[in-house]
Formats: C-alpha cells, structure tokens, sequence
C-alpha cells in the first residue's frame, strides 16, 4: 500500500509517524485544562472530543462517545464501530475532503501539548514471550544447558502487573527502593535499587470482553490496537523476590507506555507469521494466520545533558509468541477479560547483540557495559537518564509510527521510612 495524501501537509512526508495511513488514538489536555480525544495526523492532532460536541461527527446510536476525553467507551462499542469510525476519519484528512478549511480549527499542534493515557488501564499481564530475550536471561542465571524453563516452549509465560503503575511518556519516575540482597550477604538491606533496566516491549489493548476461552483468531478481533512500552524492571529487587512467585515490587515502579494507539487495521500490511516451532504447541494456541507485525523498534538513551546514543534496534517479528496467542491463552482457565487490559508482549530481542531488548542482556548482567556517544559507560539506568523508544512499521515511503515512548529517571526519595 502506498502513501495515502491528506490535505494536512506534514502527513504527507516519509519521515512522519503519523501519515493517513496510521491515524493512532490519543487523549491530550486542551489550553482550559480539558481531557479531549484525538487522532495523529503529521504533527498536528485531530480534536476529535470538540468534533463530536460540534456534531461533525458521529457514532451511530451513541452519544458523546468522546465526551471524558479517553478511548474506553469507543473500544467498548466493538470492531465494526471502530471500522466505520476509522473510514469516517480517513475521509475527513483526506486530501480530496471537500471543505479543509472548516476542519482546522480542530487542529493542535502536537509540539507543546501535553499528552494523557489514552485508555483507563483495567487490567496489566506482562508475558516471557521472545525466544532470544529468555534465552540470554536462563543462560545467564541458569546456564545454556537449561536457559528455557521446561514449560517455555508449550505456553506463554506471564505474570499479572499493577494497572496502576502504568503511565505516559513523558512522566518522570523516582529510582525505586525495596529489600536487595548481595551474594554475600547473609541478611537483605532495604535500599535505592542499583540495577535499575528497561524492557522494550508492544503492549496490544483489549478492546472487547471475554466471558470464556476464546481462540486465537477470536482473541485477534479482541485486539483495538497497539502501544509501545516500557516495562521498568529493578534487576536486584527482583533477584531476591522472585523466587518461587516471580515478580512483584521489582516490576511495580511503573511500566511506560506510548501516548498514541496504533489500531490494529493500521497495522494490517505488516502481518507476518510467527517463527517455527521448535515444538509442537496444543491445538488452542495453533494460529489460523499471521499474528505477527514487522515493526521495526529501538532504544536510545541520553544522560541528563547531553545527547542520546542508541542502544539497542530490533523488531517486533523476533517474538516466539503473538499478542493473539497470549490473549488465547489468558482466558483458557474462564478468565474474563475486560475492556481496556493491557497485554505487554515481554522484552522484545533479537539473535544479534545489538538487538537485545534490556540492558540486562546487553550488558550480560553488567559484566560487559557498554559506551555511549558521550564516552560515558552504563550498565544500568543511572539517575538521570532518559530512556527512549521508539518504533515504526516501514511501508513503500511512509511509516505506521507510535510516536516516542519516553521517561526520565529520577534519583531515589530519601529512605520512605525515615521519621
């Protein structure tokens, strides 16, 4: 599929994330300090709450689908009312739309306007899912005779997270405390983490309820779209906890999501297949198609100051497990899904070294850190750092973007417990 023109000029360049062809779904404050709705569209946004309050648009049957400025009761409707509103959109920025001139006064300019989550986070499941990430982690801790746990390669793996740990790029977060614990300690410390990572990882929105097991292709219409997200992780906390349960405080600083919602239709010219399988997997998760996207992904870190370097480049095609199958497998016990649970696909990493996914990996566990740009080293976050991701489904001179993932580390509150 080529370029789709739209009559706001700055959509119509290959360097933009956000052409006619995405449209991805956000929620931004306005100058009187109101949560609107919006669409993407170049560098600018679509108001789509003041269109629906002007009565530009519609949803059929519905009134002020839009009106508390977030995207829950619009994915509540289903995959039809999402279709007709899309081709609605599109019509609208198109560059033959008869009369631009009257829409531009809906436009905000992206610079400068701050961005809000675009869903109310019901549920967070953050799953094991890529082969080479899990891999390089068990043969760290476990040796490469028995990197994969025995269970790996049948299921997809996943612990269930905090939703309210989840926040937009472009919050800050404080470096966490909890109980680490030393090799050679006999007794833990509560203390500032000091292996603070990041996880570059897709998070796909359910969008529709479940009330049983469903299959994996009914888990894909299940699907609204996609995020970016970063699923912060605290290396020596979770060290010590995770045995025998997995993990808990390490994981619950907060996970970093992008502000805008690539919906899955944007996303239909890159489906590919997931990897073969290295062994069978029960009839349930088997996939009647591609469930996969090739959505080129990477990390850039940038201490305080000075520019970013970047750290890692993958992409989304190396998961062993699509989003679909681990939705598939979620409701396999009766487990009901709601509106607005957030699947995060696990740290996403290639073959390569450069394609790793945490620094964790990068830096084999801090024995090999890595020089920036700058000609400082990391082995971990230090305070300071922005961390950055970024990705983009690539198409003949234009890309299916989701707009930057981003947060900056904060250096630790004095100890929480001190009176």
């Amino acid at each position: 599929m080529p370029l789709m023109k739209s009559w706001v000029d700055s959509a119509n360049t290959s360097e933009t994330d956000f052409p006619l062809n995405n449209l991805p779904y956000g929620a931004f404050l306005t100058q009187d300090g109101e949560q609107h709705c919006g669409v993407a569209i170049g560098d600018m946004i679509l108001d789509v709450t003041a269109l629906e309050a002007d009565g530009v648009i519609a949803v059929p049957d519905e009134e002020e689908v839009f009106f508390f400025g977030d995207w829950s009761e619009f994915m509540a409707l289903g995959p039809q009312i999402w279709a007709g509103f899309r081709a609605a959109i599109t019509e609208l920025l198109a560059e033959d739309y008869e009369d631009p001139q009257g829409l531009t006064q809906y436009l905000v300019p992206q610079v400068g306007t701050r961005m809000c989550l675009p869903f109310t986070v019901a549920e967070y499941t953050d799953f094991y899912a890529s082969y080479h990430h899990a891999s390089n982690v068990g043969t760290m801790f476990r040796g490469p005779e028995n990197a994969l746990p025995p269970n790996w390669l049948s299921i997809p793996i996943g612990y269930n997270g905090r939703a309210s740990s989840v926040q937009v790029s472009g919050t800050d977060l404080r470096r966490p405390w909890g109980q680490l614990k030393a090799p050679d300690q006999d007794l833990p410390v509560f203390a500032p983490c000091k292996r603070f990572d990041i996880e570059l990882e897709m998070g796909a929105i359910v969008g529709q309820q479940s009330e049983g097991p469903v299959t994996v292709a009914e888990a894909d219409e299940m699907i609204f779209g996609y995020v970016l997200l970063n699923d912060w992780s605290a290396r020596d906390i979770q060290a010590w906890e995770y045995m025998p349960l997995g993990p808990f405080q390490s994981k619950a600083t907060a996970t970093t999501i992008s502000p805008w919602i690539v919906p899955k239709a944007a996303l239909e010219p890159f489906r590919t297949t997931t990897p073969e399988r290295k062994r069978p997997l029960l009839a349930y998760l088997e996939e009647p198609g591609p469930m996969l996207y090739d959505i080129a992904l990477e990390v850039g870190l940038a201490p305080e100051g000075k520019d970013e370097t970047v750290i890692s480049r993958t992409n989304y095609n190396q998961m062993y497990y699509s989003s679909a199958q681990q939705l598939a497998h979620h409701t396999t016990s009766g487990c009901p899904m709601n509106v607005g649970d957030l699947l995060g696909s696990g740290t996403i990493s290639g073959p390569e070294k450069h394609q790793r996914g945490a620094l964790l990996e990068i830096t084999w566990g801090g024995k090999e850190p890595i020089t920036l740009d700058s000609g400082e080293t990391r082995s971990f976050v230090e305070d300071g750092d922005t961390l950055t991701l970024r990705g983009a489904a690539l198409g003949d001179g234009y890309r299916v973007g989701f707009g930057a993932c981003s947060a900056k580390v904060l250096p630790a509150l004095e100890d929480p417990y001190k009176r």
